[in-house]
């Protein structure tokens, strides 16, 4: 369950930032944000290069992955990630599901879901993290 968890926010976050960039045409406006169009830009009143911007390179997908990712790298070394991992991205999901209804936001209601789910099933299985040492060699305790 992490692993489709992990799956699922990488995927979701990857698939947000390529989309705008393509789909959306953010990348486009590449040339305004890399020559310092963006500096004296008005956040209340945005242009269309600032808001493709946001909507791409500066919005969650690359966090999403980063995140996502960690879970992946966590689950494949017998780790559970901690539990506020899935609440954070839980209630944040949430109150995205609120402000825009028409968003694929239950893929990530899904993956949140499975993550506390697994997190749960191995925390009462055992160990979530089996090769973690519980104690300190002498040198260790030495320093």
């Amino acid at each position: 369950m992490i692993k489709w968890a992990g799956w699922l926010i990488t995927l979701f976050g990857a698939a947000h930032t390529v989309g705008a960039l393509t789909v959306e045409k953010a990348a486009s406006h590449a040339g305004t944000w890399f020559s310092g169009g963006l500096w004296g830009d008005d956040l209340a009143a945005m242009s269309p290069a600032n808001s493709a911007y946001w909507l791409s390179v500066a919005s969650f997908g690359v966090p999403l992955v980063v995140v996502g990712l960690i879970v992946l790298w966590l689950d494949r070394r017998r780790i559970t990630p901690p539990p506020f991992v899935a609440w954070t991205l839980g209630v944040w999901t949430v109150v995205g599901a609120v402000v825009l209804v028409a968003t694929p936001w239950p893929i990530l209601l899904l993956a949140n879901i499975l993550l506390l789910v697994g997190a749960r099933r191995t925390a009462r299985h055992g160990n979530p993290a089996p090769h973690a040492r519980t104690t300190r060699t002498p040198q260790e305790t030495a320093l």
